[in-house]
């Protein structure tokens, strides 16, 4: 056999759209823009974006329900950076088409989608998640009783290494080495400034120390014990089905006990504007019910929802036998907590915190690559996180009328059903294979059915089709 070898090919000078290869992509995006061309989503952002769009002059812009788009396929591609997200649609076929772009037409690159992201205010971002809220709640996707919160690290887009201090703005380098210089050390080496430092207590304390490009991140231990620069995201879901209510963004070195109170009012804002929209399937009893873990459980916390009228669901950490002088309001909250967690339907939900709260943060945070932002400023970071929420909310409405929520989880499914059929054609043979050694080797071909024929209703297998 000759060896190949590459040859020059010269592409064709016209090329039929209808002939180019297509893969299971184009069908997900496609039911994509069915939703949100059904639900009006295009008029939507033009009516809200247009304050933030001046007549035809200067550099062309982003049309909203592109910008909005494009992040979006930052969820369903897994893809964390906006660079990225603009090569990735300028590569595929099928984003280009859900982005409504010929092949002709550039795909906007990622300083245009940067700068669309800045001019576009954070309240405007924050409609796109409340309109997604008001299609779900249509939908009958929001129950509203059982509210869930819990809350996350996102890595800055800021490094240790360049902290400097609040005072003075000098950097932790220079410090170490102010600091040698007043022990005796003139001129300390490197060794010796990090034997320096490791000696000292509470090195890094975000009372004095601060990043100079992102003063909004803080100093904190995250979850696999590294200390970093990070953000704390916080969201608010609906125990029964899932959906995310409201999303906060807030530092990092504040407890659980104290970024609770904005998250559970943005959430009331978000149902409230639910229960005054008439499409709405909101019940009447929304937010009577939290659930959260241990870290939120303080004293404060119980009788704040025992006084709104909220029942909590709340893990109570061990803390040994409580003083209750002078604390009987105290005392009752967390009381009524304890009874309600040690019941039925209290260990009921709090199974199910890892399902409806920790697995959010694995679609948005992990498989959605948003662990680490490439954004400074927490308004930045939220206009981002937003819309991831709101991709996720999207989802939900998605495995509803079609089964799958993401490009990968329709792949999957056609595997499935490729599986489904080779099973049922397997069980067809084996079936008619039988049915032949029973009348004696008979010819029954002429009367076998075939696989097209077969009834539906009366085959073992379901294909799921």
């Amino acid at each position: 056999m000759g060896m190949g070898r590459k040859k020059d090919r010269q592409d064709t000078f016209w090329v039929a759209t209808q002939e180019l290869p297509r893969t299971g992509g184009p069908v997900f995006y496609e039911r994509v823009n069915r939703i949100l061309n059904e639900t009006g989503f295009d008029r939507f952002v033009e009516d809200s974006c247009e304050k933030f769009y001046a007549p035809v002059m200067g550099r062309p812009s982003v049309a909203p329900g592109k910008y909005f788009r494009m992040l979006l396929v930052g969820y369903f591609e897994g893809i964390d950076a906006e660079r990225g997200i603009a090569w990735r649609c300028a590569d595929s076929l099928s984003l280009r088409e859900f982005l409504g772009l010929g092949l002709s037409d550039a795909v906007p690159d990622h300083s245009t989608v940067s700068r669309t992201r800045r001019l576009i205010d954070l309240e405007t971002h924050g409609k796109v998640f409340s309109w997604m809220l008001r299609v779900l709640g249509s939908e009958g996707l929001i129950d509203g009783k059982t509210v869930g919160v819990d809350a996350s690290t996102l890595e800055a887009n800021a490094a240790m290494r360049t902290i400097v201090r609040r005072d003075s703005g000098e950097a932790y380098n220079e410090y170490l080495k102010g600091l040698a210089k007043a022990s005796g050390i003139e001129t300390p080496t490197a060794a010796e400034l990090a034997r320096l430092d490791r000696k000292r207590k509470k090195k890094t304390s975000n009372k004095d120390w601060e990043h100079p490009h992102d003063p909004d991140a803080r100093i904190t231990k995250m979850k696999d014990g590294r200390t970093h620069l990070a953000h704390k995201i916080e969201h608010a879901a609906d125990m029964k089905t899932g959906a995310i209510l409201a999303v906060t963004v807030q530092g990092a070195d504040q407890g659980d006990t104290t970024t609770i109170k904005d998250t559970m009012i943005e959430t009331a804002l978000q149902m409230e504007m639910l229960a005054a929209d008439p499409e709405s399937k909101l019940r009447d009893d929304f937010l009577s019910e939290v659930v959260t873990d241990k870290g939120y459980h303080s004293n404060d916390t119980m009788t704040a929802f025992r006084k709104l009228g909220i029942r909590s669901y709340i893990s109570e950490p061990d803390r040994g036998r409580r003083n209750w002088n002078n604390k009987a309001a105290e005392q009752q909250a967390v009381y009524a907590n304890r009874r309600r967690i040690r019941g039925d339907r209290g260990k009921q939900l709090l199974r199910q915190r890892g399902l409806m709260l920790e697995r959010p943060f694995a679609h948005t945070l992990e498989t959605g690559a948003m662990r680490r932002v490439h954004l400074r400023h927490r308004k930045n970071i939220l206009k981002r996180i937003l819309i991831q929420y709101a991709a996720l909310n999207l989802s939900l409405l998605l495995r509803q009328r079609f089964g799958k929520g993401t490009p990968r989880g329709l792949q999957g499914h056609r595997v499935a059903q490729l599986m489904a059929l080779i099973l049922l054609w397997s069980h067809y043979e084996a079936v008619t294979s039988g049915s032949e050694r029973s009348e004696g080797g008979s010819n029954t071909n002429a009367s076998r059915p075939t696989p097209g024929s077969l009834d539906s209703g009366n085959a073992p297998l379901a294909t799921g089709c």
